[in-house]
């Protein structure tokens, strides 16, 4: 549940600390007093998008931080997942934004994406604010209603694996479909462009040595000259290296025994003689293996031209990738020469795998419509209380192409007098009508779905009286099941069902206006509701009214 909100330079609001608590809690306040805007800095907290407006006039940056105790819902795996340090007495989430347009998000201290933090935020606020009513259009938001209540995960997750290996199937099977129907157009010319690449004999690395050996054929006097040169140098019959080494060596060696300290140098120069003559050999052997040979040069030219033609002319850099597009172009080819036969086991994978799909979304409906009358005996049980006796309500099924969610087109149809037919809801249903739908349905998924904060925003539009105490004690009855619920209230009925009470008040300062929100002590509440009962002038019959009503509620909670 949310604990702690603190809010700086955000909007009207210069700086706001306030704690929050569980259970039913509701805010008040005058029409425009700045109620949105405390909305909006919790809405900056689940990820919506920042606009630099939202920063209060003057300041360079605004803070929105809030604090939030976990400990009851089980949600370690997500700050493990994204490797966030995890405190579940105490999780911190903090947006900040500056005048020039940055954004950062923060989870614990964590620097994080905002996909990270909407992705956090939905499994930890839920705002309902008036336009969450026009979700009741939206099929998918039924569906999803009805997929919730009948906790039919397990059953989904298996339907979309195979209907995910359907789709892949299906695609593969049109993606070959289209490639050999578009190398058939062209088979005549693939065939001529196959044979060009293989008659060439490709081989890896062939153009880097054939590059080098035209290197040396090109230089190949240069290099016997060298190679000749400097074999005459080392063994040649006039005075040669090897020669005056030998002699050299002998001298020392004469003198051995009367000057042992020669010893050593005369035995690396006997290793200095062996080396070179083995040297000597290697230089004699490469002057007898280089020769000119014209032929052998024009031979490589052309090979090195030919290679280079066909990399020009398939557009690639090197013969690893035109021996790639020749494996290609015969893959093509063997597609071509077997395309029926491929095409039609594809087909068959397909159609078993679509049954399978079929099968898995077949077992998804029937748990669907088995929730789906439960749901219905539930929502007239909740509607009838709420001042509609005469109210029906259904779960229409209606059969879909296949998709992601299944083969289920849900329709919720309304109907608040037996005289008028079953409809959608959204067609028939009053804005009030609407709002006591919602939220019974709201009630029903508190009660399937761990979500530690609901904020109801002037869910009581459009009602008033009896009623709106009846939609009070729903929230109430779901700020008892381990859940945090806070409402933004006009009605005095509501109001005084509140555990805690907040007012959001705006004054008018030298600097400007502000907005602020405390938390109104019991004679404050009395004066509060009083207020909301019969206006600005407080009468004593308020007064003792405001009492009434709260204390009745005081008692019922205790």
């Amino acid at each position: 549940m949310l604990k702690q909100l603190y809010i700086k330079n955000f909007t009207l609001i210069d700086e706001l600390d306030i704690q929050l608590h569980p259970g039913f809690s509701v805010i008040t306040g005058e029409t425009g007093a700045g109620k949105s805007i405390i909305l909006g800095a919790i809405g900056l907290l689940l990820g919506n998008r920042a606009d630099t407006k939202s920063i209060k006039s003057g300041r360079d940056r605004c803070i929105i931080e809030a604090h939030f105790d976990l400990s009851k819902y089980q949600m370690q795996a997500f700050f493990d997942d994204n490797d966030i340090d995890y405190d579940a007495s105490d999780t911190i989430i903090r947006r900040e934004l500056t005048a020039a347009g940055k954004s950062r998000a923060f989870i614990n201290d964590t620097p994080v994406p905002l996909t990270r933090m909407r992705e956090l935020g939905e499994q930890l606020v839920d705002i309902h604010s008036q336009h969450q009513n026009l979700l009741l259009q939206k099929e998918d938001f039924q569906l999803n209603v009805v997929d919730i209540l009948a906790q039919d995960a397990s059953l989904l997750h298996a339907y979309q694996q195979e209907y995910k290996q359907y789709t892949q199937k299906k695609n593969q099977l049109e993606q070959l479909k289209a490639d050999i129907a578009k190398s058939r157009e062209n088979e005549e010319f693939m065939r001529f462009q196959y044979k060009e690449l293989d008659d060439a004999k490709l081989q890896e690395n062939e153009l880097e040595e054939l590059e080098q050996e035209s290197e040396m054929l090109s230089h190949s006097e240069d290099i016997k000259t060298a190679l000749y040169t400097a074999d005459n140098a080392l063994s040649g019959e006039d005075k040669s290296i090897l020669e005056q080494l030998r002699t050299a060596q002998n001298q020392l060696d004469n003198i051995k025994e009367v000057y042992p300290d020669v010893a050593e140098l005369a035995e690396r120069m006997q290793s200095s003689y062996i080396e070179l003559k083995d040297i000597a050999q290697e230089i004699g052997y490469s002057v007898d293996r280089v020769e000119f040979d014209p032929a052998r040069l024009n031979t490589i030219n052309e090979r090195i031209d030919q290679l280079y033609t066909l990399q020009q002319k398939f557009h690639v850099e090197d013969i690893t990738a035109l021996i790639a597009t020749r494996d290609r172009i015969a893959q093509q080819l063997e597609n071509i020469d077997h395309g029926d036969e491929d095409i039609e086991s594809m087909e068959q994978d397909v159609k078993l795998s679509l049954e399978k799909a079929q099968q898995a979304a077949k077992k998804l409906t029937a748990v669907r419509q088995q929730a789906a009358k439960k749901i219905e005996q539930e929502m007239k049980q909740r509607l009838v209380p709420l001042g509609i006796p005469n109210v029906r309500f259904e779960i229409s099924f209606s059969e879909k192409p296949l998709s992601k969610d299944g083969i289920d087109k849900v329709n919720f149809l309304f109907s608040a007098n037996r005289s008028t037919p079953l409809q959608p809801v959204s067609q028939v249903a009053s804005g009030g009508e609407i709002a006591r739908v919602m939220l019974s349905l709201k009630a029903m998924i508190s009660g399937a779905v761990k979500l530690p904060t609901i904020i109801f925003d002037e869910i009581d539009t459009g009602v008033s009286g009896k009623i709106a105490e009846k939609m009070a004690e729903i929230m109430t009855e779901m700020g008892n099941l381990e859940r945090q619920v806070i409402s933004i209230t006009h009605l005095p009925q509501i109001a005084a069902m509140g555990s805690h009470h907040y007012k959001v008040l705006k004054e008018e300062t030298d600097h400007g206006t502000i907005s602020q929100m405390r938390e109104l002590s019991e004679p404050e509440r009395i004066q509060e509701i009083a207020q909301m009962l019969s206006g600005s002038d407080i009468t004593e019959a308020a007064l003792a009214n405001a009492k009434e009503l709260l204390h009745k509620h005081t008692n019922k909670r205790k």
